[in-house]
C-alpha cells in the first residue's frame, strides 16, 4: 500500500537555506529542521548557539529513492556548501554550523562514503564533511520550520536559483507550493471544494486522477473523493509531519503532493482529501479530445 521512503540528514550551515533548497528537489517529499548528534537531551536554539551542546543545525529529508537516488541528493547538497570549511558556512561560524551527512539506514552508508571518496579524489583540499550514522535528532522550534517560505526576505546563505524548475513554470505560486513543497490550502478556499464537474487531472502533468462520480461533500473544506480513477495513478506515503501520523497521497507520475487519505467517509469509507490547487478539471465536452492528446 505504501511507497518505500528513506531519510537522510544533511548539515550545511544555517538550516533555513539548506531546508529551502533540499525541499525543492523533485522526489524529496518532506523536510524538517532540527539539531543533530549532540549531548544535550533537550536542545533549544539558544542552547545550540552557545556551541556547547555538540549539536549541528541539520535538515531531515524524507525522499523517494525511485524518484531521486541518494547520490543525486548528495550532488545537489554539494552545490550549496563549502566542503573544505570547518565549522563555518557563509557568514555563520561555530560548531553548530559544521557540515555533515548522517545516514539512518546501514544501506546508505556505502553510498555516502563512496560519494565523499570520489569527491576527495578530485578535490584541491581536504573535505571536512562529517559522515556518520545519525545518533540523535531533535526537531527545532516551530518558527524555524519552513522559515523562508514564511519569510521570503529572510537571511539565506544558499543560492536557491541553483535548482532548475522550468518544468513548473506553468504553475501559480500556490500550485507550486502545494504540489512541490507539500503545503496545504486554507479550508473552504479552494476552487473545487463545492465543484462537482467531470474529470480532475494533475495540475503539474495533466494525468487523470479523479472523477466527479467519486466526489462527495465531506464538509471538511477540501475536495473529497471516495477513490482515485485508478490505483495506478497515485502513491501513498506515511507522513509524520506536524507531530501526527497520516497517509499522504501523491500523483504517481509527477510525484506531486495532492493531499491525504483518511477513513472517515460515509460508513468509514475512504476520504481522499485533496487540495484544489493540485488539480484542474476537464469539461465533459472536451474530455475525448483531451484523452486523445494524452494518448495519441
Amino acid at each position: 500500500m505504501f511507497e518505500k521512503q528513506q531519510v537522510i540528514y544533511l548539515a550545511g550551515g544555517c538550516f533555513w537555506g539548506v531546508e529551502a533548497f533540499i525541499s525543492r528537489l523533485k522526489g524529496v517529499n518532506n523536510t524538517e529542521v532540527g539539531y543533530a548528534n549532540g549531548r544535550d537531551l533537550a536542545p533549544t536554539y539558544e542552547k545550540v548557539c552557545t556551541g556547547r551542546t555538540g549539536h549541528t543545525e541539520t535538515v531531515k529529508a524524507t525522499y523517494n529513492p525511485k524518484i531521486i537516488p541518494l547520490e543525486e541528493i548528495l550532488e545537489s547538497f554539494f552545490k550549496i556548501i563549502d566542503p573544505y570549511s570547518l565549522n563555518r558556512q557563509g557568514a555563520d561560524i561555530g560548531t553548530q554550523y559544521r557540515t555533515g551527512i548522517y545516514w539512518q539506514e546501514d544501506s546508505q552508508r556505502d553510498t555516502v562514503i563512496n560519494f565523499l571518496r570520489e569527491k576527495q579524489k578530485l578535490a584541491p583540499e581536504r573535505i571536512v564533511v562529517e559522515a556518520r550514522a545519525i545518533s540523535s535528532f531533535y526537531p527545532a522550534e516551530d518558527y524555524h520550520q519552513k522559515y523562508l517560505e514564511r519569510n521570503p526576505q529572510g537571511y539565506c546563505h544558499v543560492d536557491l536559483n541553483l535548482i532548475e524548475d522550468e518544468e513548473f513554470d506553468h504553475l501559480s505560486k500556490e500550485e507550486y507550493e502545494i504540489t512541490q513543497l507539500s503545503m496545504t490550502e486554507r479550508p473552504y478556499s479552494g476552487k473545487y471544494d463545492n465543484f462537482f464537474e467531470d474529470v480532475y487531472v494533475d495540475v503539474v502533468d495533466g494525468e487523470v486522477l479523479f472523477s466527479s462520480q467519486d466526489k462527495f461533500d465531506s464538509g471538511c473544506g477540501w475536495p473529497a473523493f471516495s477513490k482515485p480513477i485508478s490505483e495506478d495513478v497515485i502513491k501513498r506515503h506515511r507522513d509524520f509531519s506536524h507531530g501526527t501520523t497520516r497517509i499522504e497521497v501523491r500523483s504517481a507520475k509527477s510525484n506531486s503532493h495532492l493531499g491525504h487519505l483518511f477513513h472517515d467517509g460515509p460508513g468509514g469509507s475512504p476520504r481522499y482529501c485533496i487540495n484544489s490547487a493540485a488539480l484542474r478539471f476537464i469539461p465533459k465536452d472536451e474530455l475525448n479530445d483531451y484523452l486523445k492528446d494524452k494518448c495519441p
